[in-house]
């Protein structure tokens, strides 16, 4: 099984939602019985049975016809989506490749079996400083770029159950880690004009 998240960061959305992928029919039917609320309505629509009810756990998964309608015109477009999203990391990565050649960045780095989605583009900074004066940087030049993520172990609920083990991986991304804008309708000139505030900024 896999599961697609639709949130509306991603490539295609449909705001909140996502899929579940399914590759054993012994989970089929179960699944759709938890995304039809516990019940077995869908067998019933299908005729296969007389009455439906409820028969197992379930929630309310079902999105509304307009919702997917959003979603399906995405997924018929999807190559181009993915195409010019593809573009975008392309221009960005050329653009900075010099930063990074000179130490002052670090890019995603993809193992042997994965391949670039381009859901982002995103920078490692060498320290939370040099990051922290980078954001603050972009901003006064109209630029939102934001972090990514705070390190679980760190957080509210978590940090009383931790272990105490350092994370020095998880720690180092959510200090240094920069997410620059990503979206379809960023053009070429918008992102040439974001890497030359950055290049200005480290050199």
């Amino acid at each position: 099984m896999a599961t697609f998240s639709f949130h509306e960061t991603k490539n295609i959305i449909s705001g909140e939602g996502g899929m579940l992928v399914i590759n054993n029919e012994k989970f089929i039917k179960r699944a759709e019985i938890i995304w039809e609320k516990g019940t077995n309505r869908a067998e019933f629509f299908r005729g296969e049975v007389n009455k439906y009810g409820w028969v197992d756990t379930g929630s309310s998964f079902l999105p509304s016809e307009i919702i997917a309608a959003f979603l399906w015109a995405q997924i018929e477009n999807l190559e181009d989506i993915q195409a010019k999203r593809k573009k975008i990391w392309e221009k960005y990565y050329t653009l900075l490749k010099p930063l990074k050649e000179k130490g002052y960045i670090k890019f995603a780095q993809f193992p042997n079996f994965a391949t670039n989605n381009a859901h982002m583009f995103f920078i490692v900074c060498n320290s939370l400083q040099d990051r922290t004066k980078l954001i603050a940087e972009l901003k006064k030049h109209g630029v939102l770029a934001v972090f990514h993520y705070l390190s679980l172990h760190s957080s509210e609920y978590y940090k009383n159950k931790h272990d105490g083990r350092v994370l020095e991986n998880s720690d180092k991304f959510s200090e240094c880690l920069l997410r620059l804008p990503m979206y379809y309708e960023l053009k070429e000139k918008e992102i040439e004009y974001i890497c030359d505030i950055i290049i200005k900024n480290f050199l």
